[in-house]
């Protein structure tokens, strides 16, 4: 009786049994019966309560005096899946899942499988310090246990092995759409793209143009190039050498090298501030534009419109406050070429900053790659260069 009524449920009647000849007669004489019922027996709710309403009493007072208080598992149930919808809906529209709309994918994996130890609390916690963990990446070079101790308190949270570091390295899958680490040197590989522990001389940034003020290394090699018109590569160790005071107003980021080396065929020594992440962007391009970004640098973004290209747009502009570049509906529309052979997006996720980009890109299903509109991009550079502006104004709407 107990377990019916915790349940939660109206319950109107209760089979109870196997009975001996004792309990049975102790049921025909409690409920009044005319003859003694059989080894199992269905009590009526009804008759069971006019027998204790006559006694002074009632079914709630009985239970709860033999047995203990009678729950409601029903409301805890309810109540129980009403913080799990409210934790997986904080999860959905996390600012970091919506900044990185790849990620959602990954915020279903970790609503497949589950709370974690069976707690809503639990699982928000480490599920808050994973998403702090990816809003600071990329890193700069740190190594693992230090980057570790710096975002979380504790050097071993991200070691092999803790929920915490494979969470975070599910997430980095999907963001940078790999495979999920198995080894120990797949792991290294992936937080390496992820700017922990980062090679300072194999972790480079392409430039063009630029002409940066500050004390090091850096300033002095972009002035050179500048000034003879050729690109320059930056190293990571270089940039963390270099003091920068002073950068252009506005850069344009690219994500193919092949747009620089045009820039440079067209402009020479004129060409205006570029910088390449030749493709995903590694530690030392983030480190270059989050500096200029602090000195009030307005970054100015274009990649490929494919699947790649737009969770790498995504980042960059989640990562160092670029602002997309012809990379409107729009701008792909005018991109397409009918009749012409392009390759497929492959998977396509949300651009944040237009809602009707990837929906239009799997319609079509056809990719515009950064090359194939370089002759807008360079009319843009072409238009400032020629008002005296080498560093360029606003490109929202070129």
């Amino acid at each position: 009786m107990h377990t019916r009524l915790s349940s939660g449920r109206a319950v109107t009647r209760v089979r109870i049994g196997p009975l001996n000849r004792e309990q049975r007669a102790a049921v025909a004489d409690l409920l009044g019966l005319d003859r003694t019922p059989d080894e199992h027996y269905t009590v009526s709710m009804t008759a069971l309560k006019t027998v204790l309403a006559e006694a002074g009493t009632d079914i709630s007072t009985v239970v709860t005096a033999l047995v203990g208080p009678i729950a409601d598992r029903a409301a805890e149930r309810a109540r129980a899946e009403a913080r799990r919808a409210e934790l997986w809906d904080w999860l959905d529209t996390h600012p970091e899942i919506r900044r990185q709309p790849t990620l959602s994918s990954w915020a279903a994996q970790v609503r497949r499988a589950g709370l974690i130890n069976g707690s809503v609390d639990r699982t928000r916690e480490i599920l808050s310090t994973v998403l702090s963990v990816l809003a600071r990446l990329p890193a700069e070079g740190q190594p693992l246990p230090t980057f570790a101790s710096e975002v979380t308190g504790d050097p071993h949270a991200l070691d092999d092995g803790t929920r915490l570091g494979n969470l975070v390295l599910r997430a980095l899958a999907t963001i940078f759409d790999a495979p999920v680490p198995d080894t120990a040197y797949e792991r290294r590989v992936l937080w390496e793209r992820a700017g922990v522990a980062a090679d300072e001389l194999s972790s480079v940034a392409l430039t063009a143009g630029l002409r940066l003020g500050g004390r090091g290394v850096v300033c002095d090699l972009v002035r050179c190039c500048t000034e003879a018109g050729h690109a320059v590569t930056l190293t990571l160790a270089q940039l963390r050498a270099t003091e920068l005071h002073a950068a252009p107003k506005r850069v344009w980021v690219v994500e193919n090298p092949s747009i620089i080396a045009m820039a440079l065929r067209e402009f020479g020594t004129t060409c205006p501030p570029i910088v390449c992440t030749s493709g995903w962007p590694n530690t030392a391009v983030v480190l270059l534009l989050r500096g200029m970004t602090a000195l009030g640098t307005r970054l100015h973004y274009h990649g490929d419109f494919d699947g790649e290209g737009l969770r790498i747009a995504a980042y960059v502009m989640e990562k160092t406050g670029a602002r997309p570049w012809r990379m409107t509906t729009g701008d792909y529309l005018r991109g397409l070429r009918p009749g012409a052979q392009a390759p497929a997006p492959g998977r396509v996720t949300e651009a944040p900053w237009d809602p009707d980009l990837a929906g239009t890109i799997l319609a079509h299903d056809q990719a515009v790659v950064e090359e194939s509109v370089a002759t807008d991009l360079l009319a843009d550079l072409a238009r400032h260069a020629a008002s005296g502006n080498t560093s360029g104004h606003s490109t929202d709407e070129p």
